[in-house]
């Protein structure tokens, strides 16, 4: 059995059976290649209305179900996609650019994301408070009832199903919007696992589409929480919606996240460990190492061994060649990191390597003393680009990593883990990893960033799914009518 190699998916939405989009269809393109990997269905907001309908009626009988049957569902989901790896690997190459390794690690984590989320519907759901009155007195927590989820391109299995998962384990219906550049991968694919998993039609549907699609979705009445994965510019507009609406919205946005390497590092390990962090998928990952903040004692050592590592990098088509990184996902992108790579260098920075591109292939970049007021400093770059700049100081790091209004993800480097963690406190920031880069993720973890990375831990573990897919109800009940003086 194929999960998307049959093209059941072409031309067409998941609303609990293939069907036809009010939207037409949109042709998906292969960015290494820019050859056609099909047509997607489009989605218009009078598909939202419709496929809103469907799933508070499809939610009522999935969230009555026994918590068995749901566990059930997951976990077979969580073993489609490991039974699919070598297919699904095939797709997110193919279309985000994912080399092998990275594409690996996506259908791991997504499974295990599915194992997580299957033992939720057995856990405790609810406490019994103390009252002062004759009844018996507890809060419960409910299903939410439908779950919109807003998806990325750039990790599209992961960062759809780590809201997904969790939503429908604990009872809820979730209409899905990938991003239409990876709507196979990040979309049809996961319409097919669950309809293969025995999940009853209607209770999850995938419309990719626009950002009408997304306003029409975060509008919907029916639709009371949102899972927005995204930039921070678009999680602000998907907020204040929100807001407006009166409903939740769980938003996990940009950063500009810092590796701090102090100056009692093996050199040499500390290059390759911050370059990992910058180069997996192109720099195209929220948490990516966005800044490195070196010691001026080795900041030279280290800014030479890093050049020495990335020139070595191959680029390429990682579908067809066994390369270190593949395209940038479109041309618009690849613009925009070459726009901040040439601005920073007529702020003040130096170009070690890279700094050029063929299509959209971005060569990965070295950059040297890179100025504070550089874009490639400020700016969340979202791509190849790894800028190098000295401290000198303990105060003065903490200062430098701590002056940005993102807050996601910090790595620092050094012998001495117990000054990491002290300085580590002195930075906001919703994830810290001491002797590591910065792109960490676990299914188990609760993940979330602060300031204009998101709105804290709203993925990962019991307790933060459980808070972010269920509502709240406080239950008494009496044994008999109370007398009032009415």
């Amino acid at each position: 059995m194929a999960l998307l190699d049959d093209g059941t998916w072409q031309g067409k939405i998941w609303t609990g059976s293939w069907t036809e989009a009010t939207g037409g269809t949109y042709t998906a393109v292969e960015p290494a290649t820019g050859e056609s990997l099909g047509e997607v269905g489009r989605a218009t907001p009078a598909d939202v209305s419709a496929a809103a309908d469907r799933a508070v009626a499809a939610q009522r009988a999935w969230a009555a179900l026994p918590y068995a049957e749901r566990a059930r569902v997951l976990r077979r989901a969580g073993q489609l996609m490991e039974e699919h790896a070598d297919e699904i690997k095939g797709w997110l190459a193919r279309e985000s650019g994912a080399i092998g390794p990275f594409g690996d690690f996506q259908v791991h984590t997504s499974a295990a994301e599915c194992y997580e989320a299957s033992a939720l519907p057995s856990h405790p759901y609810g406490e019994l408070l103390r009252t002062g009155a004759p009844r018996l007195s507890f809060a419960r927590r409910v299903p939410a009832g439908v779950v919109g989820v807003i998806a990325p391109f750039n990790v599209p299995t992961i960062l759809a199903i780590r809201a997904v998962a969790p939503a429908l384990a604990l009872g809820n219906a979730v209409i899905l919007k990938p991003d239409p550049r990876t709507a196979i991968s990040g979309g049809a694919m996961f319409a097919r696992v669950f309809e293969e998993a025995g999940l009853p039609a209607g209770v999850l549907q995938v419309l990719p589409g626009g950002a009408d699609v997304g306003e029409a979705l975060v509008v919907e009445p029916a639709v009371r929480i949102i899972a927005f994965t995204g930039s921070t510019r678009a999680g602000r507009a998907v907020g204040a919606l929100a807001g407006q609406h009166l409903k939740r919205a769980h938003l996990e946005l940009g950063g500009n996240s810092a590796l701090i390497v102090l100056p009692d590092v093996d050199v040499a390990k500390a290059a390759s460990v911050g370059a990992f962090g910058t180069f997996s998928h192109q720099g195209q990952i929220c948490m990516a190492t966005s800044r490195h903040l070196v010691h001026s004692s080795i900041a030279e050592e280290y800014t030479r061994i890093l050049t020495e590592k990335v020139e070595k990098l191959p680029v390429g088509d990682p579908y067809r060649e066994q390369v270190a990184l593949g395209p940038l996902i479109d041309a618009g992108q690849r613009d925009r990191v070459h726009g901040l790579v040439t601005a920073s260098v007529d702020a003040g920075a130096t170009v070690r390597t890279g700094g050029t591109f063929e299509g959209l292939f971005y060569r990965p970049t070295v950059l040297g003393d890179v100025p504070v007021d550089a874009p490639a400093y400020r700016e969340e770059i979202f791509g190849p680009v790894a800028p190098v700049t000295p401290f000198s100081s303990l105060d003065e790091v903490a200062e430098l990593a701590a002056g940005t209004e993102y807050g996601l993800s910090l790595g620092i480097l050094t012998r001495d883990v117990y000054k990491g963690l002290e300085l580590a406190e002195r930075i906001p920031s919703g994830l810290v990893h001491i002797n590591d880069q910065t792109i960490n993720d676990e299914a188990v973890a609760p993940f979330g960033g602060v300031g204009a990375s998101g709105t804290g831990s709203r993925h990962g573990g019991p307790q933060a799914n459980i808070e972010a897919f269920t509502e709240t109800q406080w239950v008494t009940v009496r044994g008999d009518l109370p007398a009032y003086p009415f």
